[in-house]
């Protein structure tokens, strides 16, 4: 449970609304000490409705309430919406950003524009399926930031699925691994369903077989502490079904496509950064 400490959310997007769910879910923090700030008050409305937390339109008022801030904007908005605010934050505020691309520094450099604040930052990625609290979160804090300000920021996002901890150099290969991944495994999806199809499935038996499918794999891949690998071979007997079918992929090249788009992703997400 987080204890006389109120988290403050500036930005009520899906991002921020999967974090207060499943943070409430978890019981690490009450609804009466969780605020929201956004510019659309039909989205302050139903948040507040929805989960009973406290909203407001103001960044400002938001930031002098809270202990730990949740930078949950978009990133071409980020260095704006610090600069609104930058005077209210010091050493006793805690800041965590789940803006792609942005990096600790920026953030601290926008925040401390006299270079005499010792503020801490952490960058969080996250990816989409946080959104039914299934997500892949890592974490790296900054210069500034206690083991017990890393500790809090892991508690909030398992709150949302899984955690890890990284170093910031190793950011972008987390947004082109996990942060794009999911749009891999729609892709996946799409085309064996498609398949299933071909083969004479109707789209709705396809569609469920191949979520299924899927989802068990992955959960069987987490939690049987095998390796992938050993897996595919407890489906592969010699001379059967799966053995050819695994043939036409190899010859398609499945793992040369993944291993470049996660490769490529990466390549992007620094371009990008580099433009911030």
């Amino acid at each position: 449970m987080l204890t006389n400490k109120k988290l403050g959310f500036i930005g009520g997007g899906n991002m921020a609304e999967a974090l207060v769910k499943g943070l409430l879910a978890s019981s690490f923090v009450g609804s009466k000490d969780i605020f929201v700030s956004d510019l659309i008050s039909d989205r302050l409305e139903y948040l507040s409705r929805e989960y009973k937390v406290k909203t407001t339109g103001d960044n400002r008022e938001l930031v002098r309430k809270s202990d730990i801030l949740v930078l949950a904007v978009k990133p071409q908005a980020i260095k704006k919406v610090l600069e609104s605010f930058s005077d209210l934050v010091d050493s006793n505020k805690t800041i965590i950003s789940v803006a792609a691309g942005i990096s600790i520094n920026l953030i601290e450099d926008t925040l401390d524009v006299q270079g005499k604040k010792k503020i801490s930052v952490i960058r969080t990625m996250p990816n989409t399926p946080a959104l039914v609290q299934e997500g892949a979160t890592a974490i790296c804090g900054g210069g500034y930031s206690t083991k017990l300000d890393i500790k809090i920021a892991h508690h909030i996002f398992k709150a949302i699925g899984q955690t890890v901890n990284i170093e910031e150099i190793h950011m972008d290969a987390v947004t082109g691994l996990s942060g794009s991944g999911p749009a891999y495994i729609f892709m996946i999806i799409e085309a064996l369903s498609d398949a299933g199809v071909k083969v004479g499935l109707s789209r709705e038996v396809s569609n469920i077989l191949t979520i299924q499918t899927i989802l068990g794999s992955a959960k069987l891949a987490r939690d049987s502490g095998k390796h992938p690998g050993e897996l595919k071979d407890m489906v592969t007997s010699p001379g059967g079904t799966t053995i050819s079918g695994l043939h036409m992929l190899e010859e398609g090249g499945i793992r040369n496509a993944l291993m470049n788009a996660v490769e490529m992703a990466t390549q992007r997400s620094r371009e990008l950064g580099k433009n911030k």
